[in-house]
């Protein structure tokens, strides 16, 4: 039996229950409408209806004027564009001012003799523009049918003549702009000449488009240099790089090598100190080291040598020879590879610095390239602007004379097609449209009456928005009488509730509760339920009813039942069972009284434990360890406890009940129980943590039931639905 909700649903069946439930005060919000309606419809006073026309040409504006100002005057000129001149002439027409000066005109009062105001004036007359045409139909509705046609007439006269002055007033206007506008645009128009020579000038501008083209010629032919260049380059230095690898020596060492290899002072100390070397060399083949011979030619040697270097110094200006090869005579081949790598080392420097000049160039035509569309854009807006100070000067110039004979002709934009006469038949009212006008505002308040007494009645109305709330397994829908109850009744809210099961066995009403324990009977599988508390979120929900019926039920099945009234708050049960209440639960608590003393046999296999004398504290009595012991005892010698508890929300004593029975049976009632306060009874029940065995919905009223199983259970052949009205009211508690 789990309730599932679908919030995407539009529940139709709600919103109908919601026009039934308040139909009287919606009723009468509908009648009232009709019937002011039809009062309006047959009260009024006839109305008569005059229309005339006028044929509007295409304006001219004052725009128009200065830039054309002998453009089409007096010329018939269809209006194509979306209509929008014809609407605004409509709204012109109606305008206060000439409202105003027809009722001057023609003396129009109203009843009270003053003259009429301009917005009730308004409030009979319509322009409208008809369709596919630059006409306007103008219409005056009266209870005078004169009246009526006259004032359309009129007010097409008046409109003429302010057309015409318009007219007139708009061509003087414009030749007073093009006095005042025209030395100005002079001025402007110079200034701007002045602004683009100065642009020229400044920035060196003859044709812009000729120099970006030769900037981008320019920069492509650099760039094909530049590239051949590097290519030039990259070679040289290989080959410079190889030179040095064969020579073994870099190329400040070559250049050294080649200055000294070219110096006749080097060379012909080298020879002499070759010929010394060369003597010495034969000396020590025939003397020792020691002879004078010897001795003499080494002082030579050292001498030459010392000579050498000084030489060598001097051709290499101060640079020290050890920094270079020490042998300053070579072969032919040397001195040739040393010539070729300082000429590749020469070659590598001058292209490199060419390399650099030819970047610096393309830097520079590539910075005046990045400047010219800036430049060509500045230009643009200077020629524009000129352009247009230049164009708007020479059309103030050539209209200058045009706009003054203009300004002299009298042409207006509309002419009359058709003039109103008097109407012979009325109009209005039209009294099928009033009372079907009356008939919808009717059935809108009708709806708006009836969402709006919904909205100030917080209650659950219906036990689909009850499961919906609580969402816990429901165990049985209790069906409402369907006595019927007059609105202005005097009902008591103090008629004790009855005993249906026993009273009516064949009704709906007891089958329900027999439906009710065979579902508590099979709730749980595992374990069997022997003792239950019966409360409800707040009073007036019907708890006590269903407790003694359910008691009453389950006994007729055969099954001991004892029923306790722990509501020591508002006891009811000993009033439903027509018992005393001298002794009950409160004594029995207080060991005043034996239970056996206590207990009340009201039927076959039931026993009632009355409520007995109100303690001033009952929680403390009902959630004692006496009251414990009590349970344990009440189910050792019954087959089924039921106890009757206090609403909820108000007191604790359900729920500290509850931790000592096998759970809670929580029973609503529909049109008692309101939203806020559910939620409370479900946070309440949550948070306590007690085992809630299932919902019982009471005083279901199977009108607002459309779709439950409950409608459909009264045509069941073998019931009586009279019998499901108890002798009296049953106003639970």
């Amino acid at each position: 039996m789990e309730f599932q909700h679908y919030p995407e649903e539009i529940d139709f069946q709600k919103y109908w229950l919601i026009l039934k439930r308040h139909w009287l005060p919606a009723t009468g919000a509908f009648l009232l409408a009709v019937c002011g309606a039809a009062a309006m419809a047959f009260t009024a006073e006839p109305i008569y209806e005059a229309q005339g026309k006028l044929l509007l040409k295409k304006k001219n504006t004052t725009s128009a004027l200065v830039t054309d100002a002998s453009a089409k005057v007096g010329e018939l000129d269809t209006l194509s564009d979306k209509d929008t001149p014809l609407d605004t002439e409509a709204e012109v027409i109606r305008s206060t001012p000439i409202a105003e000066e027809v009722i001057a005109s023609m003396g129009l009062r109203s009843s009270s003799g003053k003259p009429m105001k301009p917005e009730k004036f308004l409030r009979g007359l319509e322009v409208k523009t008809i369709r596919g045409t630059d006409v306007l139909s103008i219409t005056y509705t009266s209870d005078d049918p004169q009246e009526a046609a006259n004032v359309v007439n009129v007010l097409m006269e008046i409109y003429i003549k302010e057309n015409i002055r318009a007219n007139r007033a708009e061509a003087t206007a414009a030749r007073q702009f093009i006095t005042e506008l025209l030395p100005k645009t002079e001025a402007n128009l110079r200034q701007a000449e002045a602004q683009l020579r100065d642009f020229k000038e400044r920035n060196g501008v003859i044709s812009l488009n000729e120099e970006a083209r030769t900037a981008v010629e320019s920069i492509a032919t650099l760039n094909t240099m530049i590239a051949q260049s590097e290519a030039m380059f990259q070679d040289a230095a290989a080959r410079s790089s190889q030179l040095q690898r064969s020579l073994g020596m870099d190329a400040r060492q070559a250049i050294a090598m080649n200055a000294v290899g070219e110096s006749p002072a080097v060379q012909q100390a080298l020879v002499e100190l070759q010929q010394i070397e060369d003597d010495l060399a034969v000396a020590r083949t025939r003397y020792q080291e020691q002879h004078p011979t010897i001795a003499g030619l080494r002082r030579k040697q050292v001498a030459l040598q010392s000579l050498v270097e000084e030489r060598v110094g001097q051709v290499l200006n101060g640079t020290p020879p050890s920094d270079i090869n020490p042998s300053y005579q070579s072969g032919e081949l040397h001195r040739a590879l040393t010539n070729s790598l300082v000429e590749t080392e020469n070659q590598r420097r001058g292209l490199r610095e060419q390399v650099s000049a030819l970047r610096q160039s393309q830097l520079q035509y590539q910075q005046r390239a990045n400047v010219l569309p800036q430049l060509e854009q500045q230009q643009r807006d200077l020629e524009r602007q000129l352009a247009t100070y230049q164009s708007t000067y020479d059309i103030l110039s050539r209209n200058l004379q045009q706009v003054q004979i203009v300004e002299n002709q009298n042409v207006g934009n509309a002419r009359i097609v058709s003039s109103a006469s008097f109407p012979s038949k009325p109009v209005g009212p039209k009294k099928k449209v009033v009372l079907m006008g009356g008939m919808v505002v009717g059935g809108m308040l009708y709806l708006i009456v009836a969402f709006v007494f919904e909205l100030i009645d917080p209650s659950v109305k219906t036990a689909k928005e009850i499961r919906s709330l609580y969402q816990y397994t429901l165990l049985g829908m209790i069906p409402r009488s369907k006595k019927k109850r007059w609105w202005f009744g005097s009902g008591s809210n103090t008629t004790i509730p009855k005993v249906v099961v026993q009273e009516a066995p064949h009704s709906i009403v007891s089958e329900n509760y027999r439906m009710l324990q065979a579902n508590l009977r099979f709730l749980s599988p595992d374990r069997e339920l022997k003792v239950v508390v019966v409360t409800s979120p707040v009073p007036q929900e019907g708890k006590s009813t269903v407790s003694a019926n359910l008691a009453a039920a389950m006994a007729q099945l055969g099954r001991r039942v004892l029923l306790v009234d722990a509501d020591m708050r508002h006891p009811m049960q000993h009033h439903v069972w027509h018992l005393t209440n001298l002794a009950g639960l409160s004594n029995v608590i207080m060991k005043q009284t034996a239970l056996s003393e206590a207990v009340n046999p009201v039927m076959d296999n039931l026993d009632v434990l009355t409520c007995g004398a109100i303690p001033p504290n009952p929680l403390a009595l009902l959630d004692s360890q006496r009251m414990q012991s009590l349970v344990q005892e009440f189910g050792q010698h019954y087959d089924f406890v039921i106890i009757d508890t206090p609403p909820m929300v108000l007191m604790a004593d359900a729920l500290s009940l509850a931790k000592m029975t096998d759970g809670i049976l929580l029973v609503s009632r529909p049109g008692v129980i309101d939203t806020v306060t559910a939620r409370a009874a479900k946070e309440l029940l949550n948070q306590s943590g007690q085992p809630v065995l299932g919902l019982v919905i009471n005083g279901v009223m199977l009108d607002n039931e459309p779709d439950n199983y409950l409608h459909h259970a009264q045509f069941y052949s073998g019931y009586d639905e009279s019998a499901t009205t108890p002798a009296s009211t049953v106003v639970p508690r």
